[in-house]
């Protein structure tokens, strides 16, 4: 048996060519990215929303939703609860008064929806307060603390009467968002066409990576929620 000279000692076995390198580079891509593709299709078949998940690029969801979170968002009518507003699949802080159903750590849900209706701004994440009925006086609903001071009536708001059957909506955080989003600017009262869906869960964090390499204006839908 001939023994290998020192050159081949020195070298070893001989390494996979490129077409070998290659081939296993592109194969593992390829199952990496239909990983990716399969987890989508099944978060979205699970949620009927697209994207189904969001990133929150500011803080007014804080304690209780962070900048930088991924949250989960899911069609509003799937899996409501027996608290929801007839006919929206959208419970309220005040219709979940006296239950113990919670959203994130308070009563009520956290609705994504589309501020004024524009399908073409960022959306906002914020927590359902009450529902008001077209036409309704909903000054008399309101707590007074989320008020400006100098209002005193339903004439002194921008959008009392209700213009519309809607959604009054808050952010959580006590330091930024004391006032409804309807008398900040936010939106006007939130129709139920409006919500894009339900916040289901958060994965701490995770969404950071979305905001810093977006990949599409941060005025489009796709991906990114503002916690107004």
């Amino acid at each position: 048996m001939t023994e290998p000279s020192d050159e081949g000692r020195r070298r070893g076995p001989n390494p996979p060519d490129d077409g070998e390198r290659g081939g296993s580079f592109l194969d593992d891509f390829a199952t990496s990215v239909l990983a990716v593709v399969g987890i989508g299709v099944l978060l979205f078949a699970i949620s009927g929303v697209w994207p189904p998940m969001v990133a929150i690029e500011s803080g007014s969801m804080q304690p209780n939703i962070g900048v930088g979170d991924l949250v989960f968002v899911m069609e509003e009518d799937r899996f409501s609860s027996d608290r929801a507003i007839e006919g929206t699949g959208v419970a309220t802080v005040y219709s979940s008064t006296g239950s113990d159903y919670r959203k994130f750590n308070k009563a009520g849900d956290v609705i994504v929806y589309e501020p004024d209706g524009d399908g073409r701004a960022t959306p906002v994440i914020h927590r359902a307060q009450f529902y008001v009925e077209e036409g309704e006086n909903w000054y008399d609903a309101a707590d007074p603390k989320h008020l400006p001071e100098d209002v005193d009536s339903c004439d002194d708001l921008e959008h009392c009467p209700a213009e519309h059957d809607a959604f009054i909506t808050r952010g959580d955080n006590p330091r930024t968002n004391m006032q409804y989003d309807q008398v900040q600017g936010v939106s006007r009262p939130v129709r139920p066409e409006w919500v894009i869906g339900t916040a289901e869960f958060r994965v701490p964090g995770l969404g950071w990576l979305r905001l810093n390499f977006q990949t599409s204006p941060v005025g489009t839908t796709d991906a990114i929620a503002v916690a107004a």
